[in-house]
C-alpha cells in the first residue's frame, strides 16, 4: 500500500475506528522508537551524549526534576 492511499483510508476511518487506531499506532511507534534506542545503547551510539551527560552532571550542571 502507498502512503497516498494509506492517507486516504485513515481520512475515511469513523471517529471511533480513527481513535482506536491513533491508540494502536501510538502503541505501534513507542515500540518502534524502544526498539531503536535500545538498538544504539548496544552500538554504542549514545555513549558519548552518556558521557556528556555524566560530565555535566558531576559539574553540578543539572537541576531536579
Amino acid at each position: 500500500m502507498r502512503i497516498v492511499e494509506l492517507e486516504k483510508t485513515v481520512t475515511e476511518l469513523s471517529r471511533e475506528d480513527l481513535a482506536l487506531f491513533r491508540a494502536w499506532f501510538e502503541e505501534f511507534d513507542a515500540q518502534v522508537w524502544d526498539k531503536q534506542i535500545k538498538e544504539d545503547a548496544r552500538s554504542g551510539r549514545l555513549d558519548k551524549l552518556i558521557a556528556q551527560a555524566n560530565e555535566e552532571y558531576n559539574a553540578g550542571l543539572c537541576k531536579p526534576l
